[in-house]
């Protein structure tokens, strides 16, 4: 019920700042000039749409927070260029339009406010073309959104992303123009999902172009060379019970993994001692989960396209990853997953995981 609130009022808002902002443009200014050196009434309506246009800005910002499909390129991309224009179309004929207004009503024209609009513009303009070049071509921040890729990263965690270490690309419009280095076996990369580019994913790259990659039991063979993985230990955090954690050197990537070595059984709540009350329960076998135990499962094989790549999650038995849906083109890939800046996992008591922040991602 709240977000369908909070969706409406966002919607709402698009109209109100339109007509807010083109009155606060060019017709407020002329009552101010003509009212000088008295301070100037709004109509009545337009009074109370300014009373109302924080809560629905405020909406609006809500809305982009928690929409998972939106391309906040595009949406810093369209704040830089409105901003721009209105603060170039101001500086270029309105703010004359203005001086010769207060002039002929013999106003002192310095005494007039400057239209909000204007000076908000002027303002954001320069802040959010950093924002947009910093976004674009150097570092991106993304949050994780599910367990996929543990134990290397959490759902809540808070990551930096290498935007310029695949090539540089046009906000937008995701042409590169700049090639500076290729993806390698085992980085952590973010991409934009084949079969919804729209949202955004991240995986751990296993397969280059050309390769020929087998999965079997959870372990990699590259090109007939098995990966080295080895089963360090059991995994417990409470949410997970009874899996195993293993290394793996792929590349240069030494890496943690985690696994289930026999039958998952799937919880729909959590499990007693999970702390993350939107999380289902993961039990690994029952009691049968130890380090040392296999089971059988059908074995994946695949040859990757050239101009394609092969991702996988490090939790390999509950990910939606390159084994259900295929490949990813270069097209799609948005940049490197280089660090943790932050965490939090809004579903799970004990706030945030201090010790993760900083850390960088193998």
């Amino acid at each position: 019920m709240l977000i369908q609130i909070v969706t409406i009022v966002a919607w709402i808002a698009i109209p109100a700042v339109l007509i807010g902002a083109a009155d606060d443009w060019f017709r407020r200014p002329l009552r101010r000039i003509a009212a000088a050196p008295q301070p100037a009434s709004d109509p009545p309506l337009m009074a109370a749409l300014y009373l109302a246009l924080p809560l629905f800005v405020a909406g609006a910002i809500i809305r982009l927070l928690v929409a998972e499909r939106l391309d906040f390129s595009s949406v810093l991309l369209g704040i830089t260029v409105a901003t721009g224009i209105v603060w170039g179309l101001d500086a270029a004929f309105f703010r004359k339009r203005r001086f010769a207004a207060a002039n002929a009503g013999g106003k002192d024209f310095q005494s007039i406010p400057e239209p909000t609009t204007v000076d908000y513009a002027r303002s954001f303009f320069p802040v959010a073309l950093i924002v947009l070049l910093l976004r674009s071509f150097i570092f991106e921040p993304f949050r994780i959104p599910s367990d996929s890729m543990m134990p290397t990263l959490l759902d809540g965690d808070f990551i930096i992303v290498n935007k310029y270490t695949y090539g540089l690309r046009l906000p937008v419009l995701d042409h590169k123009f700049v090639d500076i280095g290729e993806p390698q076996r085992g980085d952590v990369v973010v991409f934009r999902y084949p079969v919804d580019p729209s949202v955004n994913f991240i995986k751990r790259l296993v397969g280059l172009p050309g390769d020929h990659i087998e999965v079997d039991s959870d372990r990699i063979t590259v090109n007939g060379k098995p990966v080295p993985f080895t089963v360090v230990s059991q995994y417990n955090d409470g949410c997970y019970v009874n899996f195993q954690l293993a290394r793996e050197q792929l590349g240069a990537h030494d890496h943690q993994a985690m696994l289930c070595p026999v039958d998952i059984d799937f919880r729909p709540d959590p499990l007693p001692g999970c702390n993350r009350r939107d999380s289902r329960g993961y039990l690994c076998g029952g009691d049968q989960g130890a380090p040392g135990l296999f089971r059988e499962s059908k074995k994946f094989v695949t040859d990757v396209p050239a101009g394609m790549y092969f991702m996988m999650g490090d939790n390999r038995d509950n990910s939606d990853d390159g084994r259900s849906w295929g490949f990813v083109p270069e097209a799609n890939l948005v940049g490197k997953a280089t660090r943790i800046w932050f965490n939090w996992d809004w579903g799970r008591s004990g706030g945030p995981k201090w010790k993760r922040i900083g850390m960088a991602i193998q």
